[in-house]
């Protein structure tokens, strides 16, 4: 008896179902997923992002940031990502709707970014922090992204934005100051827009424990 048929017929079930399940499923689940609106705002969840932030996004690629940092709260119990503070909820997939692309990571060789907005609302301590990682975080294995900055000799009065309080080696001498390119202003802009504090029905937070 000829089985060829049928093993030819078991090979194409095994990929077609396989298709259906990464391919179709998805996509009829997700791929129609829109924006809740906000009503006491009258905008939407997520919110947009501002023009710098998604130049930033584009430097954020660029740089490599994702082969280190995950933009991913896992759930409890699965993890200890809420408790660790991480973001207040899980992330889901509506809350990628205003990513392109999405930078979800596989490593946490620094910190998880999904709320680092939140986190760390200060634009001069993330300056800071891409200038010389060590001197805000001193067991941080993060490299220096120095050539975001320009350093140049301060004439007349400091600039406006020359980044405040670096220490360490690379300080700037007695009359000079360090200032971001547009590039480290867009990347920061980008940081300081990922949150995720906003409520979503398929994702509510975790009750607080007492």
């Amino acid at each position: 008896m000829n089985k060829l048929p049928l093993i030819f017929l078991g090979v194409f079930l095994t990929f077609a179902s396989s298709w259906v399940g990464l391919v179709v499923y998805p996509y009829f689940a997700l791929g129609r997923m829109q924006p809740l609106p906000d009503e006491d705002t009258g905008g939407f969840f997520p919110p947009s992002n501002p023009g710098l932030a998604v130049a930033g996004q584009r430097v954020y690629a660029a740089n490599g940031c994702v082969y280190c940092h995950s933009q991913q709260v896992r759930r409890a119990p699965l993890s200890t990502d809420i408790e660790k503070g991480l973001g207040p909820r899980q992330t889901v997939a509506r809350d990628y709707l205003r990513a392109q692309p999405v930078f979800l990571g596989t490593m946490r060789t620094g910190p998880d970014l999904t709320n680092i907005g939140v986190r760390q609302p200060d634009a001069n301590w993330h300056h800071k922090h891409l200038y010389e990682p060590q001197t805000v975080t001193d067991w941080s294995v993060m490299p220096s992204f120095r050539y975001l900055y320009r350093m140049q000799e301060i004439q007349g009065q400091p600039s406006a934005n020359a980044v405040k309080g670096l220490s360490g080696p690379h300080a700037p001498p007695p009359g000079f100051e360090v200032v971001p390119t547009d590039e480290a202003n867009a990347l920061v802009a980008y940081l300081l827009s990922l949150k995720r504090n906003y409520p979503l029905p398929e994702s509510p937070e975790p009750p607080v424990k007492k």
